[in-house]
């Protein structure tokens, strides 16, 4: 729902503002950097008053890794169905957003409980994208395909073809393998191409 009075709108308004600081400060630093205290100094107010919008540190890194999630499966829903454009979409959120993309799966930072309910849920909004728009490749062994079709049900996924979620967690596996050690600078710093990299595990992922 839109804020609807001035004082919906001003704290959305600060929300934003609150965020976009934080996410600069990711970018600097890394999730290590994220300090609500200096958050406050850069808009000019006390630490207590941005508790009005955020209990703590952690309910703020909270919601910047929902926005994260949101954002990159919107950025897979933008994409055709099938390994070559999901891939090419997942590479260019994660390139274009790479504090972001570290935020998402790199170590989660030491007391943060990464596997907070709302986090998972939302995590498994971008596997829910591979999971319909990615074809089945081989069938998995039967102990495997029966610890798949468990976890799918634990998802509410229930009905899902082992062989296609098979094929979503090892493209997905791959990908996140290849985009994290490029955002990482791994491939310049060997003088490889990454970009050649990319397309020759594109194909021979399909």
């Amino acid at each position: 729902m839109a804020p609807t009075g001035i004082r919906d709108r001003f704290r959305a308004q600060m929300v934003d503002e609150i965020k976009q600081l934080a996410l600069r400060q990711l970018a600097e630093g890394g999730p290590q950097a994220l300090s609500v205290n200096a958050i406050a100094k850069d808009l000019g107010v006390s630490g207590p008053a941005l508790y009005r919008y955020f209990a703590n540190r952690d309910a703020l890194l909270t919601e910047l890794i929902l926005d994260g999630y949101a954002d990159l499966t919107a950025a897979l829903r933008s994409a055709e169905p099938g390994v070559p454009r999901l891939a090419d979409a997942y590479r260019a959120w994660a390139t274009a957003n790479p504090h972001r993309y570290r935020l998402l799966f790199g170590s989660p930072l030491p007391g943060y409980e990464a596997h907070d309910g709302r986090l998972v849920a939302a995590a498994q909004q971008s596997m829910d994208v591979l999971l319909d728009r990615i074809p089945a490749g081989p069938a998995p062994g039967p102990e495997l395909a029966e610890q798949i079709t468990a976890w799918a049900r634990r998802r509410g996924r229930d009905g899902v073809d082992p062989a296609a979620a098979l094929h979503a967690f090892t493209a997905w596996s791959r990908l996140h393998g290849l985009v994290s050690l490029e955002i990482e600078g791994n491939y310049a710093s060997m003088g490889l191409d990454a970009d050649r990299l990319f397309a020759a595990e594109v194909a021979s992922l399909q």
